[in-house]
């Protein structure tokens, strides 16, 4: 047999190198040579040198595995024997007692044989391969041919491979000193893969040998680590050998085009990496492509590949893995990926036909009923509700940072709420107003459906999640915000159930987590109230399971981004409350006492109540109060009784999210954060008792989960019972006593508005007589301030513009008869018309106003009376001589703000986004019953 040299490489692997030392002297096949290179301080037993036949130690300091092995050759001169073979071993690498007898056999009976490599397999388990062949793909991409999986001798029929790790390879030393041994620039991760390439490309072959088996303790980037490589940092290091073997092997042409797109590369390959749920691998594609960027290591790699290449690259091609091989082989990886960390992506955890369907089509019934005025219309007006801009290109273009059609102009930060606007009105791009009807139309069914979801993952049973869908649908605040137009309350309603059940999934799914952030940035830009309360629920849930801290904790970053501009804009204008206010028009409420809080009444009236009781003689105050709270009092007791049930840990944190809702309810009533005209109001309370009764129903659901086959007649009760509490916010949409109403699609008499289409410049004064004598004014550009031109900063601002001084002392004098010439501040402001709108018969104050005000423009010289309508008394300026000004722009900041929140929003939406294969779970455990972890590692779990 030919001689054979063996070389041990002692890198950080003390407590490995005895028992390896002892596997070479229980050799049957003792290699004639053996050398140890090694640190200084490194302990070795002499009595298991002499054993195990070491003739030579090397000692030295620092290097990588190449560089040992070069130390080892220049202290042991090559033999005369030209057949001599080297034996690379590590200190965690050791052989069985016939590894050495098989490599050896393998060679000598194929000369061409330059390269043979055994089994690298368990320590603890010789039947579990850890590595026996490599190869690449078509890209260039290294590919495990074996990892972790089963020895059953069904990879034994095939030697020939790409190449083999390097760790106890046999190399004929000849062939190395040709190529020149391991690539410096690779000193762990693919070392062994280019070497086996290189020897291909030398004309000499690489076989695995089955008969030989070598234990291997780490991975080679696991060598001068405490704790083992995480998926992150492996990831990071494979991509950063692919981008060195690319510069390595690539025609000298194709290399400074590779260098080109580094970067963009780099750019393309982190969006696939959060497709593939791998967030963490983000940075690591950044930094690899950097690295290779100022890689001083390639050029000397490609003068040693083109001194021994002696073949081209089409004579390996046949041993790459691609096409549909290589699908099915990654695909195996998942799959056994999945397997080892218990993985189970984008469960489906219940039948939508067992009672979904049913519930669902019931909400749809009770939305055709309740909101029959509203088919056939296609747009609503109202309470809080205006069109959207007739152009959904307009929508998109209020997004990020900029100037506002309202007021005189209003430059500064969007509303977060812009971006849903957007998305709402592109729904129905040919009429952006209509998405309005649709939504309120399928606003109880999608509300139902989404309490049913999120209730399966309490619940295994069939009626508890019906039983919280109806809930959930009858909530007092989501009727009652459906029929006065709060469309950002009734945006939070329906998505709330949707983030509670993504944030606990988020514990364990990158995907879900995804969702859970965007989620919450879409909640919390309708109902910026929230904020503080959610913010504290997801920094509890990460705390609560540490295992997914990493996902949960990121989940407001994309509301961040949204609100970072309007939050400094409002710092900088001196009105931070400002960012509490409801995104739209700003209506003004009566505050509910605490105990209308309780029962989930985000008004002061009695909703309805008083008409109702009066019928039956039972008129007063406290009844309007007393007999609704009488009728949710069951709801209530189940909720408070789950506490003392089986299960009680998980009612916990539901009814701790009711309380954070009721107090954020409470707090938000007496904040003071916008005005109109000459009142303030704050934040309506209607979304934070949406959070507050999310939480009741909750833990409601965990009580019937645990009463048994009693919680039918329990869960029916306070259904029932709960219907009856909200009878009048039913009835009013009915009856047609609440405000929404199907509109024109106009915010302007017909004249005006005519106008504006021709011209969008021209401006329309409105007059706005106030209840306290007083008369507003207001500057509407165009065919009006539509929804989505609505600032919460200019609605909560603290100081008065000059323009908007001068557009009150104009509107002044109009009102009032005099010497005044209106002309020259019409024509400073371009306004074509004045509007004096309507007032309520009964409003004396306001009455008088108005007839003061119509009874001076009549007598205006300039002014022309046009139409009296359902908007109130217009006249015409005809006078007016068109300038236009400037076309707005964003600028580099608004354009900056774009690109950062389109960055973050993107970034989430790819997150989001399921990729992997779907399982259903017939038997599920909810994750709020499992004890929390210790430690966590935010690539592994999940």
């Amino acid at each position: 047999m030919p001689r054979t040299t063996a070389i041990l490489v002692v890198q950080d692997g003390d407590r490995w190198l005895d028992g390896t030392l002892a596997a070479l002297a229980a050799q049957t096949r003792r290699p004639e040579a053996l050398i140890v290179v090694a640190e200084p301080t490194t302990t070795l037993d002499p009595e298991l040198m002499a054993s195990a036949g070491v003739t030579q130690v090397v000692t030295a300091t620092g290097g990588s595995f190449g560089v040992g092995i070069a130390r080892a050759l220049r202290a042991a001169p090559p033999a005369e024997d030209a057949a001599e073979w080297l034996w690379l071993l590590r200190a965690d690498t050791a052989p069985a007692p016939g590894a050495l007898r098989a490599l050896l056999a393998a060679v000598e009976l194929a000369p061409s044989v330059a390269i043979a490599g055994p089994k690298l397999v368990d320590p603890d388990d010789a039947d579990r391969i850890r590595s026996y062949g490599e190869t690449v793909s078509r890209m260039g991409a290294t590919v495990m041919l074996v990892d972790g999986e089963l020895d059953q001798a069904q990879y034994d029929p095939v030697t020939d491979v790409m190449s083999v790790a390097v760790e106890g390879a046999l190399v004929r030393r000849a062939v190395w000193h040709a190529v020149d041994g391991l690539d410096t620039g690779l000193p762990s991760t693919d070392a062994g893969l280019d070497l086996g390439i290189r020897i291909r490309l030398a004309g000499h072959r690489v076989v695995r040998v089955p008969g030989a088996q070598v234990a291997r303790g780490r991975r080679p980037e696991d060598i001068g680590r405490r704790r083992p490589a995480n998926p992150r940092v492996r990831r990071r290091l494979a991509r950063t050998a692919q981008l060195h073997r690319r510069f390595v092997y690539a025609p000298g042409i194709m290399v400074p085009l590779h260098w080109l797109s580094l970067l963009p590369l780099a750019i393309v390959r982190s969006l696939g990496q959060l497709l593939a749920k791998r967030p963490g691998a983000v940075p690591g594609e950044i930094a690899a492509a950097f690295v290779a960027a100022f890689d001083g290591s390639v050029p000397g790699a490609r003068s040693r590949l083109r001194r021994a290449r002696k073949t081209g690259w089409r004579a390996i091609a046949p041993l790459r893995l691609e096409g549909p091989a290589l699908r099915e082989h990654r695909a195996h990886e998942r799959e056994r990926a999945d397997d080892r960390h218990g993985r189970e992506p984008d469960l489906v955890r219940a039948s939508f036909l067992g009672g979904g369907a049913w519930v669902v089509v019931v909400a749809l019934v009770t939305g055709a009923v309740v909101f029959w005025r509203l088919f056939g219309a296609t747009t609503l007006e109202g309470g809080g509700l205006l069109p959207f801009a007739s152009q959904v290109e307009q929508l998109w273009s209020r997004l990020g940072w900029g100037e506002r059609e309202i007021g005189p102009g209003f430059l500064g930060a969007a509303d977060p709420a812009t971006g849903i606007w957007a998305l709402l009105g592109s729904a129905t791009w040919w009429d952006p107003s209509y998405s309005i009807v649709v939504l309120w139309l399928t606003a109880l069914p999608f509300a139902a459906l989404g309490a049913w979801w999120a209730a399966t993952r309490l619940s295994e049973r069939v009626w508890p999640p019906v039983a919280a869908a109806l809930l959930w649908m009858l909530a007092p605040a989501f009727l009652v915000g459906l029929g006065e137009g709060r469309i950002g309350a009734v945006i939070a309603h329906l998505l709330l159930p949707w983030f509670a059940l993504a944030l606990i999934e988020g514990a364990r799914s990158w995907s879900a987590a995804g969702a859970a952030s965007l989620l919450f940035a879409a909640i919390v830009a309708a109902a910026p109230v929230l904020a503080p309360a959610l913010l504290l629920a997801v920094v509890a849930w990460a705390f609560a399971r540490p295992r997914g801290f990493a996902r949960i904790i990121g989940v407001p970053i994309p509301a961040i981004a949204l609100f970072a501009p309007i939050v400094a804009d409002a710092f900088r204008r001196g009105s931070p409350l400002a960012l509490l206010a409801d995104p739209g028009v700003v209506q003004p409420f009566d505050a509910p006492s605490g105990w209308g809080l309780v029962i989930g009444r985000p008004d002061g009236g009695s909703a309805g109540w008083d008409a109702l009781l009066a019928a039956v003689g039972l008129g007063g105050a406290p009844w309007g109060t007393l007999v609704p709270a009488i009728l949710l009092a069951p709801l209530a007791v189940l909720a408070l009784l789950a506490l003392f049930l089986p299960g009680a840990r998980r009612s916990i944190p539901a009814l701790a999210l009711a309380a954070v809702g009721l107090a954020t309810a409470w707090i938000g009533v007496h904040v003071q954060a916008t005005s109109i005209g000459a009142a303030t109001t704050g934040p309506w309370p209607g979304a934070a008792l949406s959070l507050y009764w999310l939480g009741l129903v909750g833990a409601f659901i965990v009580a019937l989960e645990a009463i048994g086959r009693a919680a039918v007649a329990a869960g029916a009760a306070v259904v029932i019972a709960a219907t009856l509490a909200v009878a009048p916010a039913l009835l009013a949409p009915i009856l047609g006593t609440s405000p929404v109403h199907p509109g024109d699609g106009r915010i302007l008499p017909a004249l005006a508005a005519a106008a504006a289409r021709a011209d969008p410049g021209v401006g329309t004064l409105v007059l706005v007589p106030q209840p306290d004598g007083s008369l507003g004014v207001r500057l509407e550009r165009g065919e009006g301030a539509t929804l989505d031109d609505q600032s919460a900063l200019y609605a909560g601002r603290t100081d008065i513009s000059a323009d908007e001084l001068d557009l009150a002392e104009l509107g002044g004098n109009l009102a009032s008869r005099g010497g005044f010439d209106p002309v020259p501040e019409l024509q400073r402001f371009q306004i074509g018309f004045v509007l004096v709108t309507p007032v309520d018969g009964t409003d004396t104050e306001a009455l008088a106003v108005r007839e003061r005000t119509i009874e001076s423009l009549d007598a205006a010289a300039d002014l022309t009376a046009e139409s009296v309508s359902g908007y109130g008394a217009l006249w015409a300026f005809p006078a007016l001589e068109r300038v236009d000004g400037p076309e707005p722009s964003r600028g580099a900041y608004g354009i900056g703000v774009l690109a950062v929140q389109g960055a973050v929003i993107l970034f989430a939406l790819l997150l989001a986004l399921p990729t992997r294969r779907r399982r259903r779970v017939v038997q599920t455990r909810s994750s709020l019953d499992e004890p929390a972890a210790t430690t966590f590692d935010e690539d592994n779990d999940g």
